[in-house]
């Protein structure tokens, strides 16, 4: 490769890369600015937008319940993601493969169209929507990302080990705590890590499933609808360093063998 096809594929990578991350660093920008509108110029930097977002109770009440939501979630999806996992990897491929794909489906279908599906089976059924069926639903998207993180970590694991312990005596649950857990405790923190940085961030299927109340996600689009102000900017600032953040331990911690 010459040097001119490397300048050119090494612009074309920095405007993409700009094209991605500008739209958020704006966003971060705007919720320091003085000026009621998210333009420039921006009248200075302040911090009021800030102090007014953590005043407000609404902000608190929502980032309680993303909390409670994606803590669920999860804890929810990485427990039986796990299990679920296991039981794969004790099948033939040509079970076992299939039932991944089915299982991996969620994943192919529009959030829309699955949050109208959920909203429609919840009417249906007489359950009321809240914060449980957010978490019923966003374990509908999540899932699939635990299984598919155990489930590849799993695939290189020595079952030896297993089967030794079992000869010793040890009873299967003893067996998941002291042999099989701390050989994958890494890729089961990263799942559910990413389980709930993808809770946190889902819109969607939360609009379509909560009822009353908010998320931070729905927050903004209630805030969105009445006026536009860099608190709204704040509000976004804050999902992006939770999701990020949880993200990025998330890789980190999948990654790292110890």
């Amino acid at each position: 490769m010459t040097t001119v096809q490397r300048a050119g594929w090494f612009v074309f990578t920095l405007c993409v890369v700009v094209f991605l991350i500008a739209p958020l660093l704006l966003l971060v920008l705007f919720s320091f600015g003085e000026n009621r509108l998210t333009t420039f110029p921006m009248g200075g930097l302040t911090l009021s937008w800030y102090e007014k977002v953590i005043d407000w109770s609404s902000f608190w009440s929502a980032f309680e319940n993303s909390a409670w939501v994606s803590g669920s979630v999860g804890a929810v999806s990485t427990i039986t993601g796990t299990l679920f996992a296991l039981f794969l990897l004790r099948m033939r491929a040509r079970w076992a493969v299939p039932m991944l794909i089915a299982f991996s489906f969620p994943l192919m279908i529009p959030p829309l169209v699955i949050g109208f599906a959920l909203l429609s089976s919840y009417t249906q059924v007489g359950f009321d929507l809240g914060l449980l069926s957010v978490i019923f639903a966003h374990l509908v998207i999540t899932q699939p990302f635990v299984i598919l993180v155990v489930y590849t970590r799993l695939l290189g694991f020595d079952f030896a080990m297993v089967d030794a312990a079992r000869d010793c005596g040890a009873r299967p649950v003893r067996i998941f705590f002291t042999v099989i857990l701390p050989q994958i405790r890494n890729s089961v923190i990263g799942a559910a890590l990413i389980a709930a940085a993808l809770s946190l961030d889902d819109f969607i299927i939360t609009f379509f499933t909560i009822g009353g109340g908010n998320t931070l996600s729905t927050l903004i689009w209630g805030m969105l609808r009445t006026t536009i102000d860099p608190g709204i900017n704040v509000v976004g600032t804050f999902i992006i360093l939770l999701t990020v953040g949880m993200t990025l331990v998330a890789l980190w911690v999948t990654r790292y063998r110890g």
